[in-house]
């Protein structure tokens, strides 16, 4: 929060940052700005300078006589304490547990779109065609069984926990980020090349079911972000796009998006011919990762063999385990930490004394084992066995 007047102690607005097409867009920051001599009032939202068109809250009736469409604002009370977060649940969500709230990002979303169709650029023109004819539905907001254990909670807090650190896409989404004129030091005045953003949602398949077991709250989804330079009238050859993958921060449990590595995009093709590739090797390592967990489960079962029954495991991906050990009088905690690229990578271990402490009071503890004999063409077993010689 920060102050908008000469009289720097009335914190009269804040600044909301909304995730759209996968990034945080810096003119997209939204300002909720409160009167400083009308406390009571509900507060004013300013958009930034590239959406000023952008009116989500503001109607025109048959005769021409404005009005506000039913919102949080049109029926706002101070009185409420809950109106405010209501406000800032339309802004972001267009649905909270399949329930239609104020479509203000839908509304965000076509105006989005229309900006990028007016861009004069024969390439993305022909993308935006092209990649609407794969969009569908995506629904982030399964929560199945989430709710359960929130009846005691008023219901404007369960649609904040339900929609907590979601992405919040729906489909395909699109940004264009507007240039501004610059000088460089030799006083030549230059256009900043405009930037036209996809988010795209990628391999339709239930990565949720396919991990037994897991415990995660949301849908897990992986996304591509699409960015293409336009305006460049002088180019021959079009650039190529940049690309990232983007996934929830949950799936890194079970592979990591950012050490995928991705297909070329080669010279003239387009997002509709480039997705399917990705998505089937996609669905490749996705499958490859889940298979590799009952690869972890058994190495960690050997291992049991070898030191007795783990003190503690992972249950669900099999990433971790520790085991209590001994040699003479000496006993020691054992903590595993298996790779997802296991067994090509081997496991870093960790020794934990539980006989000497600091004078912190906290355990003794070794630096990280993992420059070790090993080779992945060993079988589990040895592999469990070759851990006693380190």
């Amino acid at each position: 929060m920060w102050s908008g007047s000469k009289n720097t102690a009335l914190l009269d607005r804040f600044t909301l940052a909304i995730r759209f097409c996968l990034d945080y867009i810096k003119c997209q920051h939204r300002d909720v700005i409160y009167n400083a001599q009308y406390p009571l009032t509900a507060p004013d939202i300013i958009f930034g300078p590239d959406d000023e068109s952008f009116r989500p809250f503001h109607g025109v009736g048959e005769a021409g006589d404005s009005r506000l469409p039913k919102n949080s604002l049109s029926d706002w009370s101070y009185k409420d304490p809950t109106r405010l977060l209501s406000l800032i649940l339309e802004l972001i969500l267009t649905r909270v547990n399949n329930l239609l709230l104020s479509d203000v990002r839908g509304s965000y979303l076509a105006h989005q779109r229309k900006r990028v169709a007016e861009v004069d650029d024969p390439r993305l023109t022909f993308e935006i065609s092209t990649i609407f004819a794969r969009e569908a539905s995506f629904d982030l907001f399964n929560a199945a069984g989430f709710e359960q254990n929130l009846t005691a909670v008023p219901e404007v807090y369960k649609k904040l926990d339900s929609a907590k650190d979601l992405l919040g896409l729906e489909g395909i989404e699109m940004y264009m980020s507007s240039g501004t004129d610059k000088w460089l030091l030799c006083h030549v005045k230059f256009s900043v090349v405009e930037e036209v953003k996809f988010a795209v949602p990628l391999v339709d398949v239930d990565i949720n079911k396919m991990v037994i077991g897991s415990s995660w709250r949301h849908q897990q989804k992986i996304y591509l972000q699409v960015i293409f330079p336009v305006g460049r009238k002088y180019s021959t050859t079009p650039s190529p796009p940049r690309l990232k993958l983007v996934s929830f921060s949950e799936l890194k449990a079970l592979i990591s998006i950012e050490d995928v590595r991705l297909p070329p995009w080669l010279n003239g093709m387009c997002m509709a011919e480039y997705l399917p590739t990705l998505e089937e090797m996609l669905d490749s390592q996705i499958r490859d990762t889940v298979s590799s967990i009952e690869v972890r489960r058994k190495f960690i079962e050997l291992l049991a063999l070898l030191f007795g029954r783990a003190v503690e495991a992972d249950p669900v991906f099999c990433r971790k385990a520790t085991f209590l050990a001994a040699s003479g009088v000496f006993s020691f905690l054992v903590h595993f930490s298996l790779p997802i690229q296991f067994p090509r990578q081997p496991p870093v271990l960790m020794l934990q004394s539980s006989q000497h402490f600091n004078s912190q009071g906290a355990p003794l503890k070794s630096p990280l084992l993992q420059d070790y004999p090993w080779t992945p063409r060993w079988d589990a077993s040895k592999m469990a066995e070759r851990i006693l010689y380190i």
